[in-house]
């Protein structure tokens, strides 16, 4: 079913300077001090928010629910320590934008006290569905970055009877080495949570692909897996973006994803390490998701670590942990310097999409000088989706979304190569992140449009179905009246045929 590297399988893609040797060497920082207020917001997922069950004043242990999934498509969200709830209301939310978003405020204890949970010896004892259903009960998303719920997908891969369930310990982003990390200290629970997952989806083979800048990583998870025939561990070359998962598909299996179609339909599933050890500790020890590891690093950063935080800790209080160099900080990043969001401020609380924070120099950053473009097609050479960037930020200058989606819009993934490569420093990405935000504007809007002018149209339907209703109705009313008065006119002319015949009948017997 595998086959070893073919450059020829490796479409586009970028080498950017590494940046990790920082973080990679050092352990996981697993005594930081417990945050005196975590704020959780209820959207930390792709799919609808979570609805709180909580009241303000509630005390809560560690792992409690806080607020239940909603749909299928949803996840939900769990206390990250003991405490009290202080407030649930509208926050900035860690984005960009920082627009406020729904969160829960948890005042800790100070106590981190777990509540009781239930455990299982053996996990391979369970039904597929169970594991599917406590994956789900624990909050599992998508770690590497995408959050999509793993139980939707745990369900798609077995429901699609998937051939292969490939884990991705690729960790292309610069900077970023939580990944690595936890493949070197905790590769025995993640082979655990690959085994349960292959359980989970009734599937035979997985394989765990790492990127050859990891060694320490490839040998900690080759022995780990040596026991189990089903497990195969595997280096790829070192490429950005060979995380993304149907470039990282292509090169393993040589399928390629059709566009607008899901990875389960040519027998295939993708999930990152860290979503492994999630299940893991879900399914063995009844430990929903409510920490996670998080790379903080950047050239402001005078002490880069990995560190395992509580979900909700806000960054402000990371950067004081790692000491940054305020003054130095040019930038603020979620994630990693290609694909991450810069963010406003650092009074933005981490959630479970944040594998990484940075702060970085001005140095650090690229010129962003732009000059025009010189034809030389570099974006178009390393663009892993086979694109055109160049037209499409051409059509989207001259607002012409609805051509700039005809040649590919919709298939970019934001992966910043055309960027990163361009000599003239266009701003490619920031056009297609631009568009495509516009272009999900318009569609709610349209999709608002529609709605109410349905909404307006059932509207008139119920009226004139109302007005039909009192028409026939009033119809009624006057037949019966017309009736009740012919009845009235026929007895009256009744009464007095029968009145003047009594009175000839009289006549005839006074004579």
């Amino acid at each position: 079913m595998l086959s070893f590297f073919n450059p020829l399988r490796i479409r586009g893609g970028v080498h950017p300077e590494a940046h990790k040797t920082a973080t990679a060497n050092l352990p996981i920082v697993t005594d930081f001090p417990l945050p005196k207020k975590l704020y959780i917001p209820l959207q930390q997922h792709v799919g609808k928010p979570a609805e709180p069950l909580i009241r303000v004043g509630d005390k809560v242990l560690k792992g409690q629910l806080l607020a239940y999934s909603q749909g299928m498509i949803s996840a939900p969200v769990h206390a990250p320590s003991s405490g009290t709830i202080l407030d649930v209301n509208d926050y900035p939310a860690p984005h960009p934008s920082a627009l406020p978003i729904r969160m829960i405020v948890l005042e800790t204890d100070g106590q981190d006290t777990w509540m009781l949970a239930p455990t299982v010896n053996d996990p391979f004892q369970l039904t597929p569905e169970d594991i599917s259903l406590r994956v789900g009960a624990a909050g599992i998303v998508g770690l590497g970055g995408a959050t999509f719920p793993t139980a939707v997908k745990l369900n798609m891969g077995r429901e699609a009877h998937i051939d292969l369930l490939i884990i991705n310990g690729s960790e292309c982003e610069p900077y970023l080495s939580c990944d690595d990390r936890q493949m070197q200290e905790r590769a025995e629970h993640i082979i655990d949570g690959v085994r349960i997952m292959l359980h989970s989806m009734t599937t035979t083979n997985a394989v765990v692909a790492i990127e050859d800048n990891k060694p320490l990583a490839f040998l900690a998870m080759q022995k780990a897996a040596q026991s189990f025939a089903a497990i195969t561990v595997m280096q790829i070359p070192t490429r950005y973006p060979m995380g993304w998962d149907r470039q990282l598909i292509k090169y393993l299996t040589g399928k390629e994803v059709p566009v607008g179609s899901r990875s389960s339909e040519i027998g295939v599933t993708i999930h990152n390490v860290s979503t492994a050890l999630a299940v893991h500790k879900a399914i063995r020890y009844g430990q929903p998701l409510v920490s996670r590891v998080v790379t903080v690093s950047g050239g402001a950063i005078l002490r880069p670590l990995n560190i395992e935080v509580p979900l909700g800790t806000l960054i402000a209080e990371l950067f004081t942990f790692c000491e940054v160099k305020t003054d130095a900080v040019a930038r603020i990043i979620m994630g990693g310097p290609m694909m991450g969001d810069a963010l406003p401020h650092v009074n933005l609380p981490t959630v479970k999409a944040t594998s990484g924070v940075l702060a970085l120099t001005q140095s650090e950053l690229k010129n962003t000088e732009e000059h025009p473009c010189i034809r030389c097609a570099s974006c178009i050479s390393v663009c892993p989706a086979g694109l055109r960037p160049l037209d499409m930020a051409n059509n989207i200058r001259m607002n012409q979304l609805d051509a700039a989606v005809d040649i590919g819009l919709k298939d970019c993934i934001s992966c910043g190569c055309c960027s990163y490569i361009c000599p003239s420093n266009i701003p490619l990405v920031q056009y297609f992140k631009y568009a495509a935000g516009e272009v999900a504007a318009r569609q709610q809007a349209q999709h608002k449009s529609e709605q109410t002018k349905r909404l307006i149209d059932a509207r008139a339907a119920r009226f004139k179905r109302i007005a039909d209703q009192q028409a026939a109705e009033e119809q009624v009313r006057l037949a019966a009246k017309a009736a009740r008065s012919h009845q009235l006119t026929t007895d009256s002319d009744t009464s007095t045929i029968l009145g003047s015949r009594l009175a000839q009948q009289s006549e005839v017997d006074a004579h």
